[in-house]
Order: C-alpha cells, then sequence, then structure tokens
C-alpha cells in the first residue's frame, strides 16, 4: 500500500520539456478540486526549481562581479524561499510527496556554475537563469488558466510573479544573449527523462527547507481564505483509481 501511494503522489516522469500523454486525468478529488496530472508536476516543478536556484542565488552573492547579478541572486534566494514555503504547505493537502533534490539537469547547471568564475559566472548565471524561468513562464500561465484546484491556482498566482520577476533581473543585468536564451527555450535538448526527473526523497530523511533570507520581502500563499482558516485541519483528498 506505502508504495502505491509513492507511486500515485510522486510523477514518474518530469522535467522542463515533459510530454505527457494524460496530463488532464484526474488523480485526486480534494476539497480543493480535483487534482490532475499537470497539476501534481507543476507542484514538484516549482519546488525542483527552488532546490537549484535557491543555491545557485546563494553562490552568486558570493561569485557575482556586478551590482546586476548581485541583485538578481538577492531575488531567488528571496522568491525560491517564498514559493518553497507555499509547495511545502500545500503538497501534504493534496498528498504530494516533494523531492529533496532538484532533476539531473539541474544539478548539472549548479555544477557549471560552480565550476565558472568572475565574468564567465555572470554571463551563465545570468543566460541559463533567463532561460529556464523562461522555459517555465509559459507553463504557468496553462496551469493558471486550466487547474480547478484553488490551492494549485494560488501557487501558480505566486509562482507568476516570481519568475517574471526573475526573468525581469536576469534581463537587467545587461548579460542576456536573447537570440542564444530564446533558441535554447523554445529548442530543448532531448534529454531522457531520467535527467529531467527530480529523484524521490530519500526516505527517513528530513524535509529539505529554503529558509527565507533576514530581510525578505517575498511572502508565502495566504491559504487562509482557501481552507476555512486552518491549513493543517483539511481532510487527505481521495486517490481516484485509474
Amino acid at each position: 500500500m506505502a508504495m502505491t501511494l509513492v507511486a500515485l503522489a510522486y510523477p514518474s516522469m518530469l522535467g522542463l520539456g515533459k510530454v505527457s500523454t494524460a496530463q488532464d486525468r484526474v488523480i485526486s478529488n480534494t476539497q480543493w478540486g480535483p487534482l490532475t496530472e499537470q497539476d501534481r508536476d507543476f507542484v514538484v516543478k516549482v519546488r525542483a526549481a527552488g532546490l537549484w536556484e535557491y543555491p545557485v542565488g546563494q553562490m552568486g552573492l558570493q561569485k557575482g562581479t556586478t551590482p546586476g547579478v548581485i541583485t538578481a541572486s538577492k531575488h531567488l534566494v528571496d522568491g525560491h524561499a517564498a514559493l518553497d514555503t507555499t509547495c511545502r504547505k500545500i503538497a501534504p493537502m493534496l498528498n504530494i510527496t516533494l523531492p529533496d533534490l532538484p532533476s539531473p539537469q539541474q544539478q548539472g547547471f549548479v555544477s557549471q556554475l560552480k565550476a565558472d568564475s568572475g565574468k564567465k559566472f555572470d554571463s551563465d548565471f545570468a543566460n541559463i537563469l533567463r532561460m529556464t524561468h523562461g522555459s517555465i513562464f509559459n507553463t504557468i500561465s496553462k496551469i493558471r488558466s486550466t487547474t480547478k484546484n484553488s490551492l494549485v491556482r494560488a501557487l501558480a498566482d505566486q509562482a507568476n510573479d516570481t519568475v517574471l520577476d526573475h526573468m525581469t533581473v536576469m534581463e537587467k543585468t545587461g548579460l542576456v544573449d536573447f537570440d542564444q536564451t530564446i533558441f535554447q527555450q523554445t529548442t530543448p535538448p532531448k534529454l531522457p527523462n531520467s535527467d529531467l526527473t527530480p529523484p524521490p526523497p530519500a526516505a527517513g530523511q528530513p524535509e529539505v527547507v529554503l529558509t527565507p533570507p533576514p530581510n525578505a520581502t517575498s511572502t508565502p500563499v495566504d491559504l487562509s481564505g482557501l481552507t476555512g482558516g486552518n491549513p493543517s485541519a483539511g481532510p487527505s483528498p481521495s486517490p481516484t483509481v485509474g
């Protein structure tokens, strides 16, 4: 039974280039509306994005050489900490298992930036992050316009504001090569699903928490209006068969 629940709660294929044959299939009915495969995958995508962009933001604060890169790094840490809090709030309410590590592809971005220094770091930082944020921006609008689940809608609203902000601060660095970035964004490499899928969390390990900075300006979604004022009191969703 435990293995069945994990299989339901955690997507088997997920990534920036994921194409599902049944994304609108309802996998559970909840008091906040039906939850589809694409709804679930979206929550996991937002969590996975923070798991690599938050530490890259911390890296940028140490390695960035221009004011624009430093500012963009602060926005990454601030925005993804707030998004992560929202993801961790709604995931147990919707019976969604969150990863504690980003996908192998995303880990590769981190490794590349760790190896960079100086102007090379600044340029790769701005272009990689502009590309990845641009890639998920269209996904957010699709989820926001189609989901029937109010918790997922609330996360999409927050993600839309955060991703737009992060795209903007990357552009303000003056380092984005738009021809290259948009090409990579619209024609991503055909990677195997294993490279695009964040691994499931290790059993018994504490959940990774992205701590807000002391001067945080971004805030998690207020779920009180969606949950009757007590987010922890909602019943677990009932999985559907098939």
